[in-house]
């Protein structure tokens, strides 16, 4: 079933952070923290899946797959990327029917031609604004329950300009879209722009590493978004601290990690729910 507090703190008008989970030991983290909200991002979830690069590679039932266990893991409501539908037109009905089965919130289709790419690598190639908008019209149609926002993401900003930019949302707006998502943006006065030229809410990525500038949440309220994700932060991170704690034994041999903080571990078993199973051994412990 779909969480329908995403829709209702946008409808209140509140400014959304929603972290990118990668993996479900971050999504166990993203719930302690206590965030409501999380990005199921299709780059970082195939990356620490399958090893593999954000390029049309997985397949909707694998990325099916993950988002429904992220729903299930992180407590939270789910931002889920779908790339562009994983096909045509009937594979975008479909794929949203999955996803909203799976209990995300939200899904996030985009115009690039299948099979996509990063929004923030080079090669990217977008269909048609008509193609585009009829993908939209099938995921807003597919939905069986109205609180699954559709969310109309464009990569046109490397081959068409702003120009192509503002047209294709505004289309994208008219045909359904909930929230607008304007990728690889390259200043604030290009996010200022967008903003500014639309009523429905517009999503910010602040994609570290991308071409995007990352912005704090005040900068970008200020701009004018309604949302903001940050798909790569803990993926990063994450990657930073164990290639140096890796690194530091392989040289070496030298386990204890010095220049690594590394979490409790009673702290972390607790997350991850050992206690539930401790709980379970104490009371069935003199039975066979």
């Amino acid at each position: 079933m779909t969480r329908p507090e995403l829709r209702e703190r946008l409808a209140r008008k509140e400014f959304v952070v929603a972290p990118g989970v990668h993996d479900m030991i971050t999504a166990v983290l993203a719930r302690d923290v206590g965030f409501d909200v999380v990005y199921g991002t299709g780059y970082w979830l195939v990356a620490s899946a399958f090893g593999l690069p954000d390029a049309g590679i997985a397949s909707v039932t694998q990325m099916v797959d993950r988002m429904a266990t992220l729903v299930e893991r992180t407590g939270a409501a789910v931002i889920a990327d779908a790339d562009t539908g994983y096909g045509g037109l009937l594979n975008v009905h479909h794929t949203v029917r999955a996803y909203e089965k799976a209990g995300v919130a939200a899904i996030q289709i985009e115009d690039q031609e299948f099979p996509k790419k990063c929004g923030h690598t080079p090669y990217k190639r977008v269909v048609s604004v008509e193609e585009m908008v009829a993908r939209i019209k099938v995921a807003c149609e597919a939905r069986s329950d109205s609180r699954l926002l559709v969310i109309a993401r464009t990569d046109s900003r490397q081959s068409e300009g702003m120009d192509g930019v503002l047209r294709r949302l505004e289309a994208y707006a008219k045909a359904g879209a909930d929230l607008l998502f304007p990728e690889a943006l390259t200043s604030k006065e290009e996010m200022r722009k967008v903003c500014s030229s639309f009523d429905a809410p517009v999503l910010a990525n602040m994609a570290s590493g991308g071409v995007t500038p990352i912005l704090s949440v005040g900068e970008l309220k200020a701009l004018g978004f309604s949302l903001a994700i940050f798909p790569a932060l803990t993926a990063l991170a994450a990657a930073a601290a164990a290639h140096r704690a890796l690194s530091h034994l392989k040289e070496t041999g030298d386990g204890a990690s010095p220049g690594v903080p590394l979490f409790d571990f009673g702290r972390f078993c607790q997350l991850i729910g050992f206690e539930d199973v401790w709980a379970f051994e104490r009371k069935w412990a003199s039975n066979p």
